[in-house]
């Protein structure tokens, strides 16, 4: 049996795809005794409180005739901001030339987070410009050891 993440992403997605809403996001939490089922969507020109409670709407429609989840819980349709989490192939390749954070599973030369410019991307490395104290320099990061990877925003 999959994930309920998995499950819940198989029953929405056309849902989304019919409001031209892009999936960027499920997470499925517990928080002190509440639990949430988190779906953050985005779209070209960014999501909008109306198109947050439209998904919403949709969503909960497709998925209550059907839930996988037995547990109560909050449903929560959301932008994903401007840290939004680097996931799919497709933001990397979109996070090229920007700000970036990595956390890692395991360190690389010694750090196991990564603040820096996504230089480039492919299926199992990522190269991102890096400062080490005073100097500038490139830092190549396998992705089967990326724990979470999202955009960064730079003041």
């Amino acid at each position: 049996m999959s994930k309920i993440t998995d499950q819940i992403e198989t029953m929405i997605q056309p849902v989304l795809d019919d409001l031209k809403f892009e999936l960027v996001d499920i997470e499925y939490v517990k928080e002190g005794k509440d639990r949430f089922l988190r779906i953050s969507i985005d779209k070209e020109g960014g999501v909008d409180l109306n198109d947050c409670t439209l998904a919403s709407e949709k969503i909960s429609e497709v998925v209550d005739d059907n839930d996988p989840i037995t547990e109560m819980y909050y449903l929560d349709v959301a932008s994903p901001g401007a840290e939004r989490p680097l996931k799919k192939e497709k933001d990397f390749y979109n996070a090229v030339d920007q700000h970036i954070f990595v956390s890692l599973y395991a360190p690389i030369e010694g750090d196991k987070e990564w603040l820096g410019i996504l230089q480039s991307f492919s299926d199992d490395l990522l190269v991102m410009e890096v400062k080490d104290k005073s100097k500038v320099k490139q830092i190549e990061i396998p992705r089967n050891k990326i724990a979470k990877a999202r955009h960064a925003v730079m003041i």
